[in-house]
């Protein structure tokens, strides 16, 4: 999977304990049983409730632009299976992670303590309104897509703190990479993407 699929020409996946860190990871635990065997497939995969877990390269390529370092609070918003949490927590980050469907998150409990990593604090909730009383975070990471991003996120990332998320809206989305220094919000689309909608309050700004 990492050679052939993150590693691969046109790949741009370098860093190298990210590279490790999808080595590591087993990502066929993070999926439903009867898809095990596509678990290192070069697409996203269903894992019910109209979600996905996302390909692999993208996992890989979103925690690579969060320049992640060890002992860092991280927030995810969209849970899923968790294995993109597992790959932060694999990293050394201390993981804050929110999905909005109740039978998603409890799996994904399940999942993450079935492969080790029962740090990871999950709870079922409103991506758009982040988790305030944990805040603020250095890294913040949305695996669904708004429309714009969501203003509560933008005030509970910390100082030096960088957010990626993709934008806007199904067939028209990019990967934006948004960072806060000395109060002043910038951001950079790096690529386009198709994400699932993110569900849930309505509050965004531009």
């Amino acid at each position: 999977m990492v050679a052939q699929q993150i590693q691969g020409p046109g790949r741009a996946v370098q860093d190298d304990a990210v590279l490790a860190a999808m080595r590591d990871v087993p990502r066929h635990r993070f999926v439903p049983e009867n898809l095990r065997a596509e678990a290192y497939a070069d697409r996203p995969l269903p894992i019910g409730h109209g979600q996905t877990i996302s390909q692999p390269f993208i996992v890989a390529y979103m925690t690579q632009h969060l320049a992640l370092r060890p002992g860092m609070r991280v927030l995810e918003i969209g849970t899923g299976s968790g294995y993109q949490a597992a790959i932060l927590a694999h990293l050394g980050a201390e993981v804050w992670s929110i999905e909005i469907v109740p039978a998603l998150a409890a799996a994904a409990v399940k999942n993450l303590q079935a492969a080790g990593y029962d740090g990871v604090r999950v709870r079922s909730g409103d991506g758009y309104r982040g988790w305030p009383e944990a805040a603020p975070f250095a890294r913040i990471i949305v695996t669904c897509s708004p429309e714009a991003i969501p203003a509560p996120l933008i005030a509970q990332l910390g100082e030096g703190g960088r957010l990626i998320i993709p934008v806007g809206e199904r067939n028209d989305q990019s990967l934006v990479v948004l960072e806060k220094r000395d109060g002043v919000i910038t951001r950079r689309a790096v690529m386009p993407v198709r994400f699932v909608p993110m569900t849930g309050e309505a509050g965004q700004v531009r």
